[in-house]
């Protein structure tokens, strides 16, 4: 690590716990390198969780930080974002974490494009509880939870944010951190509900389920899979079975809801 990006973490907290070969420390690093690109005010930023392995990122890191109830981040993101429409909020959340328990919060805060950033670390799996499958589990994959294979299809998290209503939509990898680190870079600078699904590893689990517990074998299976999107809007759907298309989906701009809601505070002051 860089000596100074060093005021970016609590180093008193590390190291950390994460699995060997766990990828989420490199997601860390991407969303670090990111702000400090971007020189942004580190007292402006406050970073929220859920519960998972993704979840304990924020405690490593030296900002307003808040690790909150499982599902909820973006429930309680969304009532600091209201209460401090100045600071910068950033969701730090997994698979599970977002597109199943809390996926009702995560389909309306897209759909009223709070300008806050969302980053998933997305593993595939359930890690911290012993590795049930989760909405992202590929179908066939083995889970704790799926001893036969999972049968249920999973979700294509950009595909589903953008339908909601996100106004940035991305996907990285941790096989491309350089690209990963402008995709966030991207998304903290949009105005409006941003969305980064960052393909991450969790070799401890999802990866002996699935005879892929090397971390190596891991990374280099995002790396034969990945496609980046303009060479994926060329393939037939069946070429782009199992692969993971990388690179933005979308941006627009749009209303963003803190400055709409304080519209309407305005009106009741005034009484119209």
């Amino acid at each position: 690590m860089r000596k100074e990006l060093e005021k970016y973490f609590r180093t008193e907290k590390l190291p950390h716990i994460w699995c060997p070969g766990c990828s989420h420390g490199i997601l860390t690093g991407a969303v670090i390198r990111a702000i400090d690109n971007l020189k942004l005010d580190q007292k402006k930023i406050c970073i929220v969780s859920g519960i998972g392995c993704s979840s304990r990122a924020p405690g490593y890191m030296n900002f307003y930080t808040l690790h909150t109830t499982h599902g909820r981040a973006l429930a309680f993101a969304t009532g600091i974002k209201l209460a401090n429409p100045d600071l910068k909020v950033i969701v730090l959340t997994g698979d599970g974490d977002c597109a199943a328990i809390g996926g009702n919060h995560f389909i309306h805060a897209a759909r009223r494009n709070i300008d806050i950033t969302t980053v998933v670390f997305n593993n595939n799996i359930y890690g911290m509880t012993s590795g049930q499958y989760s909405p992202m589990t590929p179908r066939g994959a083995y889970a704790t939870t799926a001893p036969y294979g999972n049968i249920d299809r999973s979700f294509d998290l950009c595909k589903l944010a953008q339908s909601a209503g996100a106004t940035y939509v991305a996907r990285g990898t941790v096989y491309h951190i350089p690209q990963l680190i402008k995709l966030i870079e991207k998304a903290l600078q949009h105005k409006g509900f941003s969305f980064v699904d960052a393909v991450s590893i969790c070799p401890t689990y999802f990866g002996r389920k699935n005879k892929m517990a090397s971390p190596v074998k891991m990374m280099e299976f995002i790396r034969d899979a990945s496609i980046p999107i303009k060479s994926a809007e060329k393939l037939s759907k069946e070429e782009l079975a199992g692969k993971i298309v990388i690179g933005e989906f979308y941006e627009e701009q749009a209303p963003e809801y803190t400055e709409e809601y304080a519209k309407v505070i305005e009106k009741v002051r005034e009484g119209n």
